[in-house]
This record gives structure tokens, sequence and C-alpha cells, in this order.
């Protein structure tokens, strides 16, 4: 009998974001400046020495110099910043009796923290009868649905099964790497819970006969209130934005607006029905307003995550005349929230975000990421993929200003006397291969991750950040804290959203 052999991938390549070389724009400006300096001893004369070689240096220090993984000007930039919004208040949010209410209506709308507060959550039907959530985004000019979804996993399956589910999830993503897509960004996002067991009581509850044993009954209702809650559950979620400049024409033949930019992201999610099948995804349900907004809610304030599913299970019984399963949108958001230096605080917990900055430089199998969600229970942990396909002649231009860049800066080497590190060799040829699988057919994407790490006990935050950070070496990814930018990596980490990846840096 013959054994398959696992398949390994590797070949992820950072995106070279720098104005010249590896150098931001300011920090080539202050080279440029620190150049200048160091030479104006020759022209006014030696007694400016002391003075210009002091400054020149502190200017190439800035240049060059790492903070926390960061260019020492990026850092400067974030403290400044940050302690800008604390000096004004600006870090802190106050919802509930706080929120601004509507002129017209009197309510108290959807009122979210930081860069969701542009956010609507609106109400589209999704041709079947039913209600579909769109979340939409005015300034960014978005609109993204938001799908639960199940998955078998590939941790539990043969070789072969394993590469077959990868294959079949990268043509789902090549299918939207055209010209012409309108979908211009696909997010998958999976949180790690501790289970309150409310919904397996729930269903127990309804399914014991009227004449079971009542030793049985109370055996099982002692099991219940022990195993349940110790249970850990995992969410799925798919996330598909659709950009309305994208998809214009379709729009307006649509209706326009946001009623036709609602029907245009509903025929597209028809339309991937059947790829996400082929990769094994099954979708559970695509959410209405009142679901999406209960992800938001359970992401804010953990407490709430008990309450609601027993309502929610609650609402599954005959005769049920109650709420409605889920919660209404205006009360997604969360009470108060500050966000710190290093972490974000939000209702009754706290959390910390991760952004992956380096993947696997070595070869791994399917199953590297899977240390990332281990079952804690001190923590809840979230982690959002995104992926934003490339078109064919975008992905051309992209990749052979990489190649471009990586080829002048090696004659430069070359031209200088310096030796050729392994790292720039192995980059070089990982920007080939690249060029040539795009050549021969095969889709680009940009792709990025968020870890975000949760707690309600503020002293059990460092142990389940270094728990994270081990989980992650041990996967091989690099990942750096999100200073001065918590509020952001939480939007993007903890909340299926399809938040994230800003427009690629090729500049000042």
């Amino acid at each position: 009998m013959t054994v398959s052999q696992p398949v390994s991938y590797s070949g992820w390549q950072s995106e070279t974001t720098g104005f010249m070389g590896r150098l931001s724009g300011p920090g080539f400006g202050m080279v440029a400046a620190a150049t200048l300096i160091a030479t104006l001893p020759f022209n006014v004369g030696w007694q400016s020495a002391f003075l210009c070689l002091p400054l020149s240096l502190f200017l190439l220090a800035l240049a060059f110099g790492r903070v926390m993984g960061l260019s020492a000007d990026e850092w400067i930039s974030l403290a400044v910043r940050h302690q800008i919004s604390v000096a004004t208040r600006r870090n802190l949010f106050f919802s509930g009796a706080f929120a601004p209410r509507s002129s017209a209506t009197g309510r108290q709308p959807l009122d979210l923290p930081g860069t969701l507060a542009r956010l609507r959550i609106l109400d589209a039907p999704d041709g079947l009868g039913g209600q579909l959530g769109v979340v939409h985004d005015p300034v960014a000019g978005t609109y993204s649905a938001v799908a639960r979804i199940t998955f078998p996993g590939l941790a539990l399956v043969d070789t072969d099964q394993q590469t077959a589910r990868v294959a079949a999830w990268a043509a789902f993503l090549r299918t939207y790497c055209t010209e012409d897509s309108p979908l211009t960004r696909i997010a998958v996002h999976q949180r790690c819970l501790p289970d309150d067991g409310a919904a397996l009581a729930g269903w127990t509850a309804r399914h014991i006969s009227a004449d079971a044993p009542d030793a049985a009954v109370t055996v099982l209702s002692e099991l219940m209130d022990s195993a349940g809650p110790a249970a850990t559950a995992r969410e799925t979620y798919l996330t598909v934005t659709l950009s309305a400049s994208r998809a214009r024409l379709a729009v307006k033949g649509a209706g326009g607006g946001q009623t036709g930019a609602a029907a245009v992201l509903v025929r597209e999610l028809h339309a991937m029905g059947q790829a996400l099948a082929t990769a094994s995804l099954q979708v559970v349900e695509w959410l209405p307003p009142r679901m999406v907004a209960q992800t938001v809610r359970t992401a804010y304030d953990p407490e709430a995550q008990q309450m609601l599913a027993t309502r929610n299970a609650a609402a599954e019984l005959p005769g049920w005349s109650g709420t409605s399963p889920g919660l209404d949108p205006d009360l997604a958001g969360p009470a108060a929230a500050e966000t710190a230096w290093g972490v974000y605080r939000h209702d009754g917990a706290w959390s910390v975000s991760y952004q992956v900055r380096t993947w696997p430089q070595s070869e791994v199998y399917a199953t590297v990421l899977q240390p990332l969600l281990r079952p804690r229970q001190n923590a809840r942990r979230s982690l959002t993929m995104l992926y934003e396909p490339i078109g064919p002649r975008r992905a051309r231009q992209e990749l052979a200003r990489d190649k471009a860049k990586r080829s002048s800066a090696r004659h430069l080497r070359a031209k200088t006397g310096r030796d050729e590190s392994e790292d720039e060799r192995r980059e070089e040829a990982v920007a080939r291969a690249q060029d040539a699988a795009r050549a021969a057919g095969q889709g680009v994407v940009r792709m990025t991750a968020v870890l975000t790490v949760t707690v309600t006990d503020f002293d059990e935050m460092e142990t389940a950040c270094a728990e994270l950070q081990a989980d992650a070496a041990a996967s091989g990814l690099e990942v750096r804290r999100m200073w001065g930018a918590q509020d952001t990596g939480f939007a993007t980490g903890a909340l299926p959203l399809g938040q994230g990846l800003h427009d690629r840096r090729t500049g000042f």
C-alpha cells in the first residue's frame, strides 16, 4: 500500500514598502539631511563639526534604528500621535447613555469606536426570502456580508484530503484574481472561546422524554452543569467585501445606491456557493443584521456571550414569543472603551492584538496555524486572515517593481564590494518563482493576519500574551504587538467585519 507524503508549502514574499530600498520616505529624508549636514564643516569651517557630526549621527540613528520592531521614525510618530490622543482624550470612548441620538427619530444609532464609527449595518433581502446584514463603509465605499461557516479541518484527515482541500481553497481565491472582479477583500475569522454550555443545555432540555427515569435526568443535569461550561467552542466566519467603485456599472444596473450595491453583493454570494462547497466550506447561514450585531457585541463584551446564547436557545423553543435571536444593531458597540499604548480595554475585558509580520521561512505543512487556536481556559483568542486578490495587470506591475528594486540593490552592493547575504538571495529567488507562477496563470494575493487575545481578568493578560507568542513561534510566525494602534488591531483581529489591509505604501 502506497502512503502519500504530506505536501509542504513555502514562498511567502514580504512586500517592499520602502521609498528607497528599505527606507521609508521620512527615513530617506533624514539620510539626505544627515549627509548634507555632515558636509557642512568642509564649507563653513571645522569649528562647526562639533555640532554637525552629532546631529548627522542622530539623524542616521533615527533612519536606520529599530524600536520594538519598528523603525525609529515610525515609532516616534506613533508615540507622538498616541500622546496627542491621550492629551485630548480621544483615546476614550463612551456610548450607552452618552451615545448621540438621531435628530429625526430620537433613537441612538449604531455607535462604534475609532475607525469603526463610520460603519453601518444595513438590512437587505438575501434572495431566498430572508434578510442579510450588510456592513457598509461609506468612506471606503465597500459593502460586506458575513457568513457563519463550518470546516471539517485538516488535522484528522489523510494527506490526499489535506492537499485537495488546500488546493480547492487556492482555486477559490484564484477565481477572484481578475481585472473585473467586484470583490476587493475576503476574510476568514475564527474565534476560540470557552463554551458557556447554554446551547447544549437547551438542546438537552428539549430532547428529554417525559417518561425518562428521574435518576437518569439527574445524572444528565449534573453532567451538563459540570462538563458543558468546561468545553471550548470555535466560531468561524467568512467575510466577503464588495467595492462599489469596481462594480459601479453593475450597481447602476441594479438600481444604484445602497440598494443596487446590496443586490450585486447578494448575486456574488450566490455565485460563489459551489466554489465554497468544493473547498469543503459549509455555509451555515449568511448572517442577518441581528446576528452580525451579536458577533460584534460578544467580542466587545465577553460576559454578554452567555446571556445571548441562553436567549437564542430559548428562541428555538416552540411557541416562543420573546425577542428574536441576535441583538439589535444599535446595541452592538461597547458601552465604553479605552485605547492604551499596548492594550485595549473594552467593557469588562482587555485585549492585545498582534500582526503577523513574517510568515514561515522554511517548508511547512497545511496544519501550521493549528497551535494558534489551541484552547485556553484563561483567555479567548481570535485570528483573522485577510486576502486581497490582485488582478493580472496590477500583479505584473507590482512583481516587476519588486524585481527591479531587488536587482538595483544587488548591483549597488556589488559595486560597493558588499557580500550578498543568503536572505537576499532567497528573497530574489522567491520573487522570480512568484513571477513565473503568475505568468503560468496562477493568481497573486496580498495576505496578512491579525491575532487578538482577550481576557476578563487583567492579571492574566501577560500570561495569555506569552502563551500566544510561544504558539506563534511554534508555527514559525514572527508576530509584532501593534503598539499605539490596539483599537485598530482589535477592529481587524477580533471582529469579522472585513477591516484591514491598507493600500500599499510606495512613497511618502
